[in-house]
């Protein structure tokens, strides 16, 4: 592994029983940077965070910070934290309880962070976890994994369930806290609009490939929305775009921004945009 890279994937390959969820990835990944894992629901986001993790057995090797991960070790999580979608706090734990179970099996806790987190927060100390609704769980998971002083970061789908204004506390303290140039934050998600704002790097995964990995901004500048009258339809299809959208007498695609064409009006795409040109289908 080279020094600029956190973690280094190769051939990585996963399969439960004949269903063959990961396919040869390859993937290497930079410190600083804050990078989105795109894909359908059942892609493959999860098993590949959790292979990273070593928490499943797979095909191929991974390396963290230069140390490869063959299985699970608890060692992993001095330089790593995870937020899954369904979180594992114990719910016959108090807030402060729980906190302080975690402080005891990390070497890694910041125990002024987490006072000045839970200080901050609307948290209750005394409280039970299992009267805490799940954004409040969430809250408390997030409180807790940002009292670890590690080097990466791995979100999937940490916001799926909660309403707009805890997902938008939720990226806003991960911002505020725990991004630095020496950090690295991947988030995995198939919803990308409430992100895609922080996001610096883009990866794109499908059926168990990277389809893509990229700068966002240099990704966008490579393409454009191309609009034209439904009546000039042609004019897009010669291009062979994977998806054209129909809007009231008129139909687009993403197309790259080199190509002209005469009359059409010419927009900026966004992520999801590029998604569904690059893998298309439903359930993006």
């Amino acid at each position: 592994m080279t020094q600029e890279n956190v973690i280094q994937v190769k051939n990585l390959t996963k399969y439960y029983g004949k269903f063959k969820a990961l396919d040869n990835v390859e993937l290497e990944i930079p410190p600083g940077r804050i990078i989105g894992l795109l894909g359908k629901n059942g892609a493959g986001k999860s098993t590949l965070m959790r292979c990273i993790l070593g928490f499943l057995k797979h095909k191929g090797e991974i390396e963290i910070l230069g140390k490869k991960i063959t299985k699970h070790q608890e060692s992993i999580h001095k330089n790593i934290a995870f937020i899954p979608d369904v979180n594992s706090l114990d719910d016959r734990l108090t807030v402060k309880q729980t906190m302080d179970y975690v402080s005891a099996i990390n070497s890694s806790w910041n125990n002024e962070k987490a006072m000045e987190l839970l200080a901050s927060s609307d948290l209750n100390p005394n409280q039970k976890v299992a009267n805490l609704s799940k954004g409040m769980k969430t809250k408390l998971y997030l409180l807790i994994t940002l009292s670890l002083d590690v080097k990466i970061l791995l979100l999937d789908e940490p916001t799926l369930g909660l309403d707009i204004v805890f997902r938008k506390e939720f990226f806003n303290t991960i911002l505020g806290e725990f991004y630095d140039e020496t950090k690295t934050i991947i988030i995995s998600t198939h919803q990308v609009e409430e992100v895609e704002q922080i996001l610096q790097d883009i990866i794109f995964i499908d059926e168990g490939k990277i389809i893509l990995q990229q700068n966002i901004e240099e990704l966008k500048n490579e393409y454009s929305i191309f609009t034209v009258p439904s009546d000039q339809k042609e004019k897009l299809e010669q291009h062979n775009p994977k998806v054209i959208n129909k809007t009231l007498g008129h139909v687009s695609a993403v197309l790259n921004s080199k190509i002209e064409i005469q009359s059409a009006q010419i927009n900026r795409p966004s992520l999801s945009d590029l998604f569904m040109e690059k893998v298309g289908g439903s359930n993006a």
